[in-house]
């Protein structure tokens, strides 16, 4: 009997899994018996890595790179990942830019606005499509594509302003690519809540505490999280499941809302966990 949520013979590309989020889904995969491209942009050695790692659980794997900010390459790393393996079963579009650490954090918000609509929104769509079109021409296959889950309820602030427009146009499109490829492929969408990725680690104690106290399991989810729910929505256990955005964030709800919120705000409570 096959193990839940089992890819044993699939075949994947994950997009941005030279770390963090995508680095979790692509390990994940191969744990269930996936071959995996890792698809990176700039970090050559951290998606080699990566690749070594996948291929010590006794499953193929190549790393791939491709400058998103090009269409052209976004078509080249669709037609050369196909190529290479004659067909793939899972697309996932985790890739985006990172605006919140290091020097991109300084750039002007319209610099900001531009790379986001570039990366995450025109090339996600572009990529998710040729590998729909693929897909198609090879008889069935699976889509995910990763939102936020803050996009449909807003969040104050520049970044808020910002990822809100950008992760908006990625779910509405996930929910409509997925009516244009069935009934033969599916598509669905994770919106992660607050993630330790690089940002999460480096955050200020004000942050740390606003994630505990915005997330009803008093903790901040971790990539892992999101690599087991993709691992089920990309497995064949997931065959009637389409057309989904689903929320992977500890039940976070805006602060007012939330029991007993004002009361740990002010005892100052500290995660243990």
């Amino acid at each position: 009997m096959a193990a839940f949520g089992d890819l044993a013979g699939k075949s994947a590309i994950v997009t941005g899994a030279s770390s963090g989020i995508g680095r979790a889904i692509a390990l994940e995969f191969a744990r269930a018996g996936a071959n995996v491209i890792v698809h990176y942009s700039q970090s050559e050695e951290a998606a080699e890595s990566v690749a070594a790692q996948i291929r010590l659980l006794g499953v193929r794997s190549t790393a791939l790179a491709a400058d998103f900010s090009s269409v052209e390459s976004c078509h080249q790393l669709i037609t050369t990942a196909f190529s290479a393996w004659g067909s793939l079963d899972i697309f996932v579009q985790n890739a985006g830019v990172d605006l919140l650490t290091g020097d991109a954090a300084q750039l002007a918000y319209q610099t900001k606005l531009e790379r986001l609509l570039d990366v995450d929104v025109r090339a996600g769509m572009i990529l998710a499509k040729k590998a729909g079109e693929q897909m198609l021409h090879a008889g069935g296959g699976a889509i995910l594509m990763i939102g936020w889950d803050q996009a449909d309820r807003g969040m104050a602030g520049d970044s808020g302003e910002l990822f809100c427009a950008a992760k908006n146009a990625v779910m509405g499109f996930s929910r409509s690519l997925a009516l244009s490829l069935a009934p033969k492929i599916r598509v669905n969408c994770i919106a992660p809540g607050w993630i330790k990725t690089a940002w999460g680690e480096m955050a200020s104690e004000t942050w740390q505490q606003r994630v505990l106290h915005e997330t009803p399991l008093l903790r901040w989810g971790q990539p892992e999280d999101i690599a087991r729910l993709a691992r089920f929505l990309v497995s064949d256990d997931a065959a009637y499941i389409t057309g989904q955005v689903i929320n992977c964030n500890g039940g976070a709800v805006r602060w007012a809302s939330r029991p007993n919120a004002s009361f740990l705000w002010q005892a100052g409570w500290r995660s243990t966990r």
